[in-house]
């Protein structure tokens, strides 16, 4: 990951960045209900885009203000490379539609990315407290304690993870998402297939899960988690084996040990 701006502004950094996203996670936590809001899917959508609202009330000043200069990347949903400079890739309810539905998969992240390379995160899951962050060069953290990928090796005794980025997606990406789990589920050992991306990859940064994939380009779910694997010890490319940034097609996030049995595996998928 890039390091351009001195490691050391980028630590000091993220304490302010920390307490903004605790702060939101309040938020987010007394909306919180644990049954499902909303039937239809005006009113599911309209509950979605009340969270975030909401969320990005509290959250948006203190981040752009921590880092002055710094840009705000406004569709959560985008993907693809930004413009040079420093931009705020924001969730501010990822795993909103679970949040929605009475489930306890959600977090809020912020992630500050630099000429398309995520040099910080903060993912705060508000139910439990817990706090996952990464600096560039300074390893990634579950509070206090260091975060360390799998060491395993064999591909066959793996849990790996993946998931649909978004709805509306065309189908060649869910048949390819199809096909990619039924080649896993041949594989590895166990295959979990669910949203969002980032409750996934904090699990493979801290060694709970082994590889999670996606067919997609969505920034906001993969910048955080790229930044808290790669910091853990973890290998994070493309599915052609090539460094990921934020300009990438597809994505990758794997313990070193079995990363290249994965992407021979995932390669095959047109």
């Amino acid at each position: 990951m890039s390091t351009a701006m001195p490691f050391a502004a980028d630590t000091t950094l993220l304490a302010d960045v920390t307490a903004a996203v605790k702060t939101a996670g309040v938020t987010l936590r007394d909306r919180y209900t644990p049954h499902a809001r909303g039937v239809s899917l005006d009113e599911v959508v309209g509950e979605i885009h009340a969270n975030d609202d909401a969320v990005l009330d509290v959250l948006r000043e203190p981040l752009l203000q921590a880092r002055p200069g710094s840009q705000w990347a406004e569709d959560e949903l985008a993907g693809g490379a930004l413009p040079p400079g420093e931009w705020w890739v924001v969730d501010p309810a990822e795993g909103n539609i679970n949040h929605v539905h009475g489930m306890e998969d959600w977090a809020v992240t912020a992630t500050l990315v630099r000429d398309n390379q995520p040099v910080l995160t903060v993912v705060h899951l508000p139910l439990t407290g817990d706090t996952y962050t990464a600096v560039a060069g300074g390893g990634a953290r579950l509070d206090d304690r260091p975060l360390k990928v799998s060491a395993k090796t064999d591909l066959g005794a793996a849990l790996i993870g993946t998931g649909q980025a978004k709805p509306g997606e065309d189908e060649r990406t869910f048949r390819r998402i199809g096909d990619s789990v039924t080649a896993m589920l041949i594989n590895g050992l166990v295959v979990r297939v669910s949203v969002p991306a980032t409750m996934q990859l904090i699990h493979v940064a801290a060694g709970r899960m082994d590889a999670f994939w996606q067919f997609s380009d969505v920034r906001s779910g993969l910048v955080a988690g790229a930044l808290l694997v790669s910091e853990a010890g973890g290998t994070v490319t493309d599915l052609a084996g090539e460094p990921w940034n934020t300009g990438s097609r597809d994505f990758l996030a794997a313990a070193p040990g079995i990363h290249g049995a994965t992407l021979k595996v995932l390669s095959t998928i047109a």
